[in-house]
């Protein structure tokens, strides 16, 4: 998995969230998590797993609104980070987080009703391979979301710490095929890189998301846009 090293190290884990989710940040934080309760639908009692849960963003607001949710990461300093959210969410006796490999899920088949991955794909070496587990662990339902090719993402990618993979929607469709998942839906969003909100201070990055939103829903924006969700359900 790209940049593996460094995205176990004790010091990215510990700021982590703060300098990807402040100010301007804090859109995206809204937007993916928007995504996500978009894609799950209602929860409660609802066995799910989050693959790649980092410092459990997603894990823990699913488990505030009524699922029995695991979070599993290769990273124990972010899984401790994950951990202490959920203890001040209050949570922390509803869920579970647990270490392992994505590549290998450390469960049976059909074992959840959901499974998803944010923020993962971007730089798994085999998508088409974590998706397979994905599927296999799911009763239902997979979520996931993409970095996209020819996108605006192309201008700074290259300067990340850890790399980043961008996809085609030809890409994901081939991997959902070989992973026997069937589209149900798909989101395309954020013309605009994500770097840029990170920095900027709210008052900018909430004008700019305006225009993005606007340029988002044309059919030239859709095309342009560096972030796909993808829904994808097992076949009846």
């Amino acid at each position: 998995m790209k940049g593996e090293e460094w995205y176990q190290a004790d010091d990215v884990a510990e700021s982590y969230d703060e300098k990807r989710f402040s100010q301007g940040g804090q859109l995206i934080d809204r937007r993916e998590k928007q995504a996500v309760l978009d894609a799950l639908g209602p929860v409660d009692e609802k066995e799910v797993l989050e693959i790649a849960c980092g410092t459990g963003r997603f894990t823990t607001m699913l488990a505030e609104r009524g699922a029995d949710i695991v979070g599993l990461d290769i990273s124990e300093p972010m899984l401790q980070q994950g951990r202490e959210r959920a203890r001040s969410a209050g949570v922390a006796d509803g869920l579970e987080f647990l270490r392992g490999d994505a590549e290998r899920l450390p469960f049976p088949d059909n074992r959840f009703d959901a499974v998803l991955a944010m923020r993962f794909f971007h730089i798994a070496d085999t998508p088409e391979t974590f998706l397979t587990e994905m599927r296999r662990v799911s009763r239902e339902q997979v979520f996931f979301d993409t970095f996209n090719d020819y996108s605006t993402r192309m201008l700074y990618t290259w300067a990340l710490p850890m790399g980043s993979s961008l996809y085609t929607e030809d890409d994901v469709r081939w991997w959902l095929h070989e992973a026997g998942l069937e589209l149900a839906s798909a989101e395309h969003d954020w013309v605009i890189p994500y770097g840029f909100f990170r920095e900027a201070p709210n008052p900018v990055a909430a004008g700019f998301r305006r225009l993005d939103r606007a340029v988002v829903d044309t059919a030239l924006g859709e095309r342009l846009a560096s972030v796909s969700y993808w829904n994808a359900r097992l076949p009846e």
